[in-house]
């Protein structure tokens, strides 16, 4: 195969001609080109370029101007790109202009190498014949550039970079760049480059070197690619006589490793564990379960801190509150509890309201309330209420859902969403007089709805914090980081959520702005029972009864993979803070780890329980994986 491609600073003119010129006049074009631009130094083009283009000018009806571009491959000749638009690229690089007679010559003997001429102007569809150029690339003494190629196949394709930060919330059409930003101009690249070599890319377009150099997912349309252009091409089917968009999005700036082996096994608990929760920053994890105690444990040194008793029945559900001094639990008697995680204490008296166990609870986003002093709660009494926690006080009671509330979700644009086995979602007001005022009701699932996952709940719950384990030295400077990590994963667009089903489905929605759903999505053999957005909001993951966890794109909802590997039903999944990889807990007694670029097969699989695993959380910082299990107890999972 011989050595892969290295990346080259080539440089050169971008030309505009007229779109019907003559096969003899572009030959002339070639020559005047090459022989002008090859007597120009390389490190003189910046400084001499200009002025040879406005030479050129002089003597051709064309409009000429310098080019600096990356290229891959090695010792190029003359390259002349395909022609998009009414525009040729001539490209040189330090071996091609240590010779003019080599260039001149280059442009004057007849190649079999054949280029795509666009012979439509910029307003119409372009519309491509085949141009017979007279080029003669230059080879080094490799063995691979002895090897004959098909001229049927193409070895490159025109490709437009594009930043997909500034796109619109629609989905990516291939080649579309209307509503994005392009990064540099249209590039030849060989359909042969992988993703590293195209962040590399990415990174010298925008001129990031060094410390400054950022990780980018790239895509082709909706469609990730995940090892070499070409495969995604090929794949997708894609035309290499246009001109492609291949839109980039920075991933995080931290990479978190595969946890691989169990650090400890924390003991305590008399009954099967049914959550486990670290806290915002990370230094706690609280875990609940069917002994009706709640327990805190220090991450560092993994020993128990504090143990919370006063339940009396099961521990059905716990949530953080997102700045970390509060902690809640809710029972099997309806009952709910607040604890001081530092102290272990119990905070005021039990919360009563409910006439049934309560389901699920959620907090305010700290960016809506720097407080953060309310929180509401899910019960099968169909009721949902909202409460102060520093007065202890019932602030709303929500009345509308007509059977079992599954599950809620506290979003970061004062809206509440909830669903219930009466096979709706409902979205309620939560900011001001309007706090329990019915917005609309989400209709479309055929069973009751099991859970749903919000594509900002990673940042609503855990505000400021980050791997970063930034100090903050006041409450509205928390806010204002919690703002911040909240806009940086909405992106000005519609806060999205999914729902999990009975009927084995999931529906895809933008529930502040529609009542109908953006996609239904299939493919799920059984119940579904729990749904995680990735930190980023960029995917989402399903567990299902069938064994299996699917991922999706969180912009379009688009399947990407099915993660096969469990051989019991898969309970909770939960991502890494870096959005790269995912955790799975099953009835099976395994814990999987699967790496979203390499689907296909679990990473790793992590053995040690003894029975069923119920819970299941990623510390903010990526160091550890906590499961519990029915066996009573949780394990700590380490790289």
């Amino acid at each position: 195969m011989g050595e892969a491609p290295s990346w080259q600073h080539m440089w050169g003119a971008k030309v505009k001609m007229p779109c019907d010129m003559e096969d003899d006049i572009l030959e002339d074009v070639i020559k005047n080109v090459t022989t002008r631009l090859s007597n120009i130094d390389t490190e003189e083009w910046e400084k001499k370029g200009l002025a040879v283009c406005e030479d050129l000018k002089a003597h051709m009806d064309l409009t000429w101007e310098p080019h600096w571009v990356v290229c891959i491959g090695r010792n190029f000749g003359t390259y002349v790109t395909h022609v998009t638009r009414n525009f040729i690229f001539f490209y040189f690089n330090e071996k091609a202009c240590a010779t003019t007679t080599t260039m001149a010559a280059a442009a004057a003997e007849p190649s079999k190498k054949k280029m795509r001429m666009s012979t439509a102007d910029a307003a119409a569809d372009i519309k491509e014949e085949e141009v017979e150029v007279d080029v003669q690339q230059e080879h080094d003494n490799n063995d691979e550039d002895d090897e004959d190629t098909d001229d049927e196949t193409p070895m490159s394709i025109i490709a437009q970079f594009q930043s997909e930060e500034v796109r619109g919330a629609a989905a990516i059409a291939i080649g579309d760049n209307e509503d994005g930003a392009n990064v540099g101009p249209q590039l030849d690249i060989p359909l042969s480059s992988n993703v590293k070599q195209m962040e590399e890319l990415v990174n010298t377009l925008l001129d990031q070197t060094g410390k400054n150099k950022v990780p980018y997912s790239l895509f082709i349309g909706e469609t990730e690619i995940t090892k070499s252009l070409q495969q995604t091409v090929e794949e997708l089917k894609v035309s290499t006589e246009t001109a492609l968009t291949i839109t980039f999005q920075p991933l995080a700036m931290f990479r978190v490793r595969p946890v691989t082996r169990c650090s400890d096994t924390l003991q305590g608990h008399s009954d099967a564990i049914l959550h486990v929760s670290f806290s915002p920053d990370g230094k706690r994890l609280a875990s609940g379960g069917g002994d009706a105690t709640v327990r805190f444990w220090d991450t560092n040194t993994a020993m128990p801190k504090h143990t919370g008793r006063g339940h009396k029945h099961h521990v059905l559900c716990t949530a953080w509150s997102p700045d970390g001094e509060r902690f809640a639990s809710a029972d099997r008697n309806g009952e709910i509890r607040l604890w001081d995680p530092i102290t272990g204490k119990q905070i005021g008296q039990p919360l009563k309201g409910h006439k049934q166990w309560v389901n699920s609870l959620t907090w305010e986003p700290m960016h809506r309330n720097s407080t953060c002093e309310r929180f509401a709660s899910a019960s099968k009494d169909s009721m949902i209420k909202v409460w102060n926690a520093r007065t202890g006080r019932q602030v709303a009671s929500l009345a509308g859902h007509t059977d079992s509330v599954e599950c809620i979700k506290w979003g970061g644009d004062d809206l509440l969403y909830s669903a219930s086995r009466d096979r709706t979602i409902k979205v309620w007001a939560m900011e001001g007089d309007q706090v329990g005022k019915l917005v609309r009701t989400l209709s479309g699932h055929g069973h009751r709805i099991n859970t749903l996952a919000l594509n900002v709940d990673y940042v609503c719950r855990t505000g400021p914090f980050s791997h970063t384990n930034k100090k903050f030295a006041s409450r509205e400077e928390m806010q204002k980081a919690a703002l911040e990590r909240y806009q940086q994963v909405r992106k000005g667009q519609p806060e999205r959520l999914v729902s999990g089903s009975d009927d084995f489905t999931l529906f895809f929605w933008e529930p502040a702005e529609n009542k109908k759903p953006i996609e239904r999505l299939t493919g799920h053999q059984q119940p579904v029972n729990h749904l995680c957005f990735s930190p980023d909001g960029r995917y989402f993951a399903s567990a299902s009864f069938d064994k299996k966890v699917k991922i999706w794109n969180g912009q379009t909802g688009k399947f990407i993979a099915t993660l096969t590997g469990h051989v019991g039903a898969v309970y909770q999944v939960c991502w890494s803070s870096d959005s790269r990889l995912i955790v799975s807990a099953s009835k099976d007694s395994t814990v999987k780890v699967w790496e979203l670029a390499e689907p296909k097969n679990a990473k790793v699989t992590l053995s040690g329980h003894e029975d069923e695993v119920y819970a299941l959380d990623w510390s903010p910082n990526g160091d550890m994986v906590a499961s519990g299990s029915k066996d009573r107890k949780i394990k700590i999972w380490k790289h």
